[in-house]
């Protein structure tokens, strides 16, 4: 770890606790944003504001030429309640850092401290504090406000703690590493009526409650054993009283996957079924896929140099590098499109992300500050 980082802890900690304490939903991280440039400003970094509406970019310039190391952090919170009775609890109804954004942000904030005082050899580093990775929004938003057009990278990283893996150790591996996502919402139109003339109605819950077991089982009869995949409903919504059939029904849910082919498979499953339920049924049913998110994919090189850092900070024993991909997404993915770069999981202990009982352990700030310092003087030193 590296000392000046360690010994900077309380105030980090002080930080990340303010900002656990006034969370904030995707693009609506004013308060977060507005702390991060002036936190980085008074390190006399450069700070440009407004890309994907929130979110921002420090810049530190290097001595000479050499490469552009991207390094993000997620900046908003959950909207769920907290219920950890914790002094710092969130003092915003139904808002909760719950996956650990908190934490993301203040690490990158200390790796930035530290990197002004300490500028790479050559190149130079961008700092992406980003919105909305919780909705799978933020990064496309940046990159449409063109992130990359203006601030081009060579390689770019991310780093999140997970309480799937012990504490004082890191994961990161080569090739698919999260799976990509695909929210999607059904609407059925129908024609309700009364409970005890279910003949003079064209019943959507019926169909609903019919569609969800078929949707059920898309996986388990379409796609390729050997290929992972999960299709999932998280919500159905219909109806107002005992006797009456509802005139319309709602559905939605996720697909996960990490090859592009199964899922476009799954997709066209999906749609399949409105189809012919719709056909069955006489109601009209629409599928929209709300946001899609493509899978996680580490550069084998990149995630080679991400595991030596974490291995200089943590002990290279204590780096795992042929993890299981996590079925878990982050927009992230869409950045490692354009550049070649890795997700860095840091394990910690405690209840999962998304949790109504998670909290970020402030003892990690330092060390993903000091393995994302690690990683830019890896990548940037005379012989990068």
């Amino acid at each position: 770890m590296l000392q000046d980082i360690a010994d900077f802890a309380p105030t980090l900690e002080a930080w990340r606790r303010d900002l656990h304490a006034h969370p904030e939903i995707a693009f609506q991280e004013f308060r977060t944003s507005e702390f991060v440039a002036k936190t980085l400003a008074s390190f006399g970094i450069e700070v440009h504001r407004g890309l994907g509406g929130t979110g921002l970019v420090g810049v530190i310039r290097g001595a000479a030429e050499g490469p552009a190391i991207g390094l993000r952090a997620d900046m908003d919170a959950l909207p769920m309640e907290e219920d950890t009775g914790l002094d710092y609890r969130s003092t915003t109804k139904n808002q909760f850092h719950g996956c650990g954004h908190d934490g993301h942000t203040v690490m990158l904030l200390a790796a930035a401290r530290h990197l002004a005082a300490n500028p790479p050899k050559r190149g130079k580093v961008h700092l992406i504090f980003q919105p909305a990775e919780e909705i799978g929004q933020g990064a496309e938003r940046m990159i449409a406000d063109g992130l990359f057009e203006r601030f081009p990278c060579s390689e770019v990283y991310a780093l999140h703690t997970i309480p799937l893996y012990e504490e004082g150790t890191a994961a990161v591996r080569p090739g698919p590493t999260l799976s990509g996502t695909t929210v999607f919402e059904i609407t059925i139109k129908g024609k309700g009526g009364h409970g005890a003339a279910p003949h003079t109605t064209d019943d959507p819950l019926q169909v609903a409650a019919r569609l969800a077991t078929e949707i059920a089982s898309i996986v388990g009869r379409h796609v390729d054993p050997m290929q992972p995949a999960v299709i999932s409903l998280g919500k159905l919504v219909a109806g107002t009283a005992s006797n009456i059939i509802p005139d319309s029904a709602e559905l939605s849910g996720t697909i996960r996957t990490y090859n592009p082919e199964t899922e476009a498979r799954i997709v066209d499953k999906l749609d399949a079924a409105c189809r012919g339920f719709a056909l069955m049924s006489n109601c009209t049913i629409t599928c929209v896929k709300k946001a899609s998110c493509p899978p996680c994919l580490n550069d084998p090189r990149a995630a080679a140099a991400a595991a030596s850092a974490a291995g200089q900070v943590l002990g290279e024993a204590n780096v795992q590098t042929d993890l299981t991909p996590l079925p878990f997404s982050d927009d992230f993915a869409l950045m490692l499109r354009q550049w070649p770069g890795a997700y860095i999981f840091l394990g910690q202990p405690g209840a999962m992300c998304h949790h109504p009982t998670f909290d970020f352990d402030d003892r990690l700030l330092p060390v993903g500050a000091s393995i994302l310092c690690r990683l830019v003087e890896r990548q940037t030193g005379a012989n990068a």
